[in-house]
């Protein structure tokens, strides 16, 4: 891992534009902002991982909110997925402080590093299966960089899958578990590489208000993630 790299990989997600229906879409979100947001400049391009860069412990979100990351210009910042990670985040020592709104808000992760399968808001948070092939190889290269990962927690199936099919990519060997909250799966390499891979429903607004989803699921995925780490 070196810095020069972290920074080359940052700039080319950033500047990408593989996926116009993507790009038309983020870019109306931003003219279009509901009223809390309007007069806000929205950050309307393609979202890095965030975190730390020597962490034992990968999360892996499906997209940035449209409103949220789209907006503030990092992942689960500024939306109600993101209340619920970072509170329990914090619960469990991965950060500094349980609330993450802005660039600027101060929060630190430690020990944890997050990323997401489409580093873009897709229309009704639903990619296609072209536009999550197109950002494959931004997390592939985001796995290179990050030697120290023991555990990699999904939040939801879309995440789940796509990130097993990136290690099968790699050459991994994957046990092949269907996606369902808590369950487990572990993948190897050749080279003696083992990493746990732990899935968990989304914090999403809609699982936390239907019930599917609460800060106490989330939180025992991620203590196992802790402990395994």
């Amino acid at each position: 891992m070196s810095r020069e790299q972290w920074e080359a990989l940052d700039k080319e997600i950033v500047g990408c534009c593989k996926c116009p229906r993507i790009v038309e879409w983020r870019n109306h979100v931003a003219c279009n902002p509901p009223e809390r947001f309007r007069g806000q400049k929205y950050w309307s391009k393609p979202l890095t991982g965030f975190g730390d860069k020597n962490a034992p412990i990968l999360i892996v979100g499906l997209a940035p909110a449209a409103h949220g990351g789209n907006r503030t210009g990092r992942m689960f910042t500024g939306d109600d997925s993101g209340k619920t990670l970072m509170s329990v985040l914090y619960e469990v020592g991965l950060a500094n402080q349980p609330h993450s709104v802005s660039l600027d808000d101060g929060l630190v992760l430690k020990g944890v590093f997050i990323t997401a399968v489409l580093k873009c808001a897709p229309p009704n948070n639903k990619p296609t299966s072209g536009e999550l092939d197109n950002c494959r190889p931004y997390l592939l290269r985001e796995i290179l960089l990050l030697t120290n990962v023991k555990t990699v927690v999904c939040l939801g199936r879309i995440a789940y899958e796509n990130l097993l099919k990136t290690y099968k990519l790699m050459g991994f060997r994957v046990e092949d578990i269907k996606f369902s909250h808590g369950v487990s799966c572990k993948i190897s390499s050749n080279k003696g590489i083992q990493i746990t891979v732990l899935a968990s429903y989304h914090p999403s607004r809609r699982n936390v208000q239907t019930g599917r989803m609460d800060a106490s699921m989330l939180r025992a995925v991620l203590k196992r993630a802790v402990d395994i780490a």
